[in-house]
């Protein structure tokens, strides 16, 4: 069974019930769609940040993730613009310290 690679990108957001909140999970949760065909939402996951300050922070997000149909190991370059204009969109939307956009390597089975 061939291993088709695929670029994981996932944004963390804070899982607050403000508007400014949930209008910024559900225009990146249809922007992800659009883009790759899909995306899911986990809510309500713990977890806890050291602020700017160094403070510890209890924190309660929601994770959106998709899978792009895009090779990290070949396209890093185009795959890091998009998601350095997903958290920069976010920064702007929210007055958080930090969002956090990860990608990862991923393998679909086909």
């Amino acid at each position: 069974m061939p291993l088709l690679e695929r670029t994981r990108v996932e944004v963390y957001l804070p899982d607050l019930p403000n508007s400014e909140y949930q209008n910024l999970l559900q225009s990146f949760q249809e922007e992800l769609t659009y883009a790759f065909g899909g995306s899911s939402v986990l809510r309500g996951l713990e977890g806890s940040y050291l602020s700017a300050s160094g403070h510890w922070i209890p924190d309660t997000v929601s994770l959106l993730y998709s899978d792009a149909p895009v090779a990290l190991s070949t396209d890093f370059a185009i795959v890091a613009a998009y998601v350095r204009e997903l958290r920069n969109a976010a920064m702007e939307a929210l007055s958080e310290e930090t969002v956090l956009v990860s990608v990862e390597q991923v393998y679909h089975a086909v």
